[in-house]
């Protein structure tokens, strides 16, 4: 009898201890696995799916350590990538959607004045069911310090955004300035059908005011360190190295094949071959021609880009070919209508595209004598709330794999909350208002006089025949052209110093002396970037870059030192003695380098390889590679 109690006791034992690990494994598979597409499983254990105590909700703040890892896969040896411990910003909870139509724009040559009205989105795609918004309130303690001011964003000469910056003199534009936008006058429709998001940490948009309260991941204040009050271009390459071993962008929420894809193409690049000759580059204007070449060739064989295509014109897929703005709307037009880069299947692209126009949203929404943005920040912010709550996409990264490309002034202070997580690619690329190396993109200023022909009068004297010694004109914007006036403004023969030139017919007199002199001053107005850094470049002129803390074009791949003169503000008093300074055979080589890198700055109306339009995307691209996750875990069934 006591034989087969025992027996019956060890029967029963096993049993328990089988439904024991039957219910563990139940409870391990529903806080683990994920359905991102539906039906179809797409990885398990994935490195930020580690669920915090009491919660479902899986954040890359929780991320284990290798040791806690089950069943990991790495797709690269460590060796080959720096920083596997690189931050990572907060993520947001994953939504599905889909979308199939590529628009195509046409040219507007210049906007036409317009009343300011509510804009609301395209509903052409209303089949998505999707909940109520849930966004975080809570701030970060360096926004709670900011709160107590109205929100601002142009701080080159004071907490305000500069007023009526809109206009390059000696340019010939018609457009219209605006105010400095302060007050507030929210009239942007709302009525969008939004997604659930979660952060681990967020910034606040505004405190105290009428507009819905935004949040969005804030960046690991590890990676950042103090700013100068003068960043030199030696310092930014040092920047720019730093943040290829220290950046990163947030680990995706489940991983695909385009997550490989970019880190095997990082590896190439890291790993590519000496370039000793080839026709197509000119290694001394590079900083690396042999990383520069294999980037470029992978982003032809590889890239590809997701254009969404919601939105209401004209602030979306419908900009303007002319003008001081110009570069966002032939990038818009020439990207929307690419049909080697861009894909109509968003889970193969590897970047998605904002399309929207900077310059279109304040021509379409700011109300003059208002001084107030908030309602074109509330626009942007009702899209991408749009955005997210159609698309799975943009919560997967948490927006590290979108990008939006911006040349009005406003642009950065527009986008450094809501698209903080985005790759911006700014004409306004300042050290000190957000501008962040490894991520960002400083965009190319160009001016385009003529939509049919924008290479029209390109090129300009010999070195021989430029007898001007140096050359500027421009209305008195910012603080630094007054400066430059009144220490060289009629005062010197060889210095061509002046105000606003007298108008003439194509701006003829403008373009002549930039044709007639050896360097072209590119003294910053109220932002740090000015047109006239491509202008010169345009017509062949050596640039001399007065602006502190401005990022140049291309930085990530051009030697900006190598072709341009860069001087402090500080140094102004001295300008003539620098430029003298220079032998009259690096004089030579600077101006042959121009030359050299000049095809880089071009605008056609094809697209051909190695273009300002192929240079932007590229730029785009580089960047990505470099701020995704080198230390991605794949596990798939």
């Amino acid at each position: 009898m006591g034989q087969e109690f025992l027996s019956l006791f060890q029967l029963e034992t096993k049993r328990l201890l089988w439904l024991i690990g039957i219910t563990y494994a139940v409870i391990l598979t529903f806080h683990y696995l994920e359905f991102p597409y539906g039906t179809v499983l797409v990885s398990v254990f994935s490195a930020d799916k580690i669920p915090t105590p009491g919660s479902s909700t899986f954040k890359s703040s929780d991320v284990p350590s290798k040791s806690k890892l089950v069943s990991n896969v790495t797709l690269f040896k460590p060796s080959n990538f720096a920083a596997d411990h690189a931050f990572e910003i907060a993520n947001n909870t994953l939504i599905f959607g889909q979308n199939e139509t590529i628009p195509r724009t046409s040219f507007v040559l210049e906007p036409r004045p317009k009343s300011n009205k509510s804009l609301g989105f395209d509903g052409s795609d209303h089949s998505s069911t999707i909940g109520s918004i849930v966004r975080a309130d809570r701030k970060s303690e360096s926004q709670q310090a900011e709160d107590s001011q109205t929100c601002s964003f142009n701080k080159t000469i004071s907490l305000n955004f500069s007023a009526n910056r809109f206009q390059e003199d000696n340019l010939s534009s018609t457009e219209q300035k605006s105010e400095s936008p302060f007050a507030s006058s929210s009239n942007v429709s709302t009525d969008i059908t939004p997604a659930v998001i979660s952060n681990d940490s967020t910034i606040s948009l505004f405190q105290n005011d009428n507009i819905t309260k935004v949040s969005v991941p804030s960046e690991n204040k590890d990676y950042h360190t103090p700013i100068p009050e003068v960043t030199t271009v030696f310092e930014m390459n040092k920047l720019l190295l730093k943040s290829h071993t220290r950046y990163r962008s947030m680990r995706p929420r489940w991983f695909s094949a385009v997550d490989e894809e970019l880190l095997r193409a990082r590896s190439e690049i890291e790993n590519a071959p000496i370039v000793k000759k080839d026709p197509n580059f000119y290694g001394p204007i590079y900083h690396n021609v042999s990383m520069f070449k294999r980037s470029y060739e992978l982003m032809e064989k590889t890239l590809k880009v997701y254009v969404y295509t919601e939105g209401a014109r004209p602030i979306m897929h419908s900009p303007f070919f002319t003008g001081l703005y110009a570069s966002e709307g032939w990038f818009m037009k020439q990207m929307e209508a690419n049909d080697r880069f861009v894909t109509r299947d968003p889970k193969k692209a590897h970047l998605f595209y904002l399309p929207f126009s900077s310059r279109m949203l304040e021509e379409a929404l700011y109300v003059q004598g208002s001084h107030s943005h908030k309602n074109l920040i509330q626009y942007l912010h009702n899209y991408v709330e749009m955005i997210a709550g159609k698309y799975t996409f943009w919560n997967r990264t948490g927006g590290a794999d979108h990008f939006l490309v911006g040349c009005h002034d406003w642009a950065p202070g527009e986008t450094k909350v809501e698209m903080a997580n985005c790759i911006r690619a700014l004409c306004n690329a300042d050290v000190k208002e957000g501008f962040v190396f490894g991520k960002d993109a400083s965009l190319p200023e160009t001016y385009v006089r003529n939509a049919q022909i924008p290479t029209k009068d390109l090129g300009g004297n010999s070195a021989s025949k430029r007898t001007i010694l140096a050359f500027f004109a421009g209305s008195m914007h910012g603080y630094v052209r007054p400066i430059l006036l009144q220490h060289w403004e009629n005062k010197d023969p060889d210095m061509k110093i002046f105000g606003k030139l007298p108008k003439s017919k194509g701006n003829r007199n403008y373009i002549q002396y930039m044709k007639s002199s050896k360097y072209c001053i590119c003294a910053k107005g109220y932002e740090v970037n000015s047109p006239r850094v491509v202008e010169a470049i345009f017509y062949e002129c050596v640039p001399v870059i007065i602006s502190d803390n401005f990022v140049p074009p291309f930085f990530e791949v051009l030697n900006w030192e190598s072709f341009a003169v860069i001087v402090l503000e500080k140094d102004i008093p001295n300008l003539k003695n620098i430029l003298l300074s220079i032998p009259e055979e690096e004089y030579l080589r600077l101006q042959m380098r121009i030359r050299k890198v000049q095809h880089h700055f071009l605008w056609h109306r094809n697209p051909v390889r190695y273009d300002i339009f192929h240079m932007i995307l590229h730029s785009i691209w580089y960047n990505r590679i470099f701020s995704a996750p080198t230390n991605s875990i794949l596990v798939n069934f």
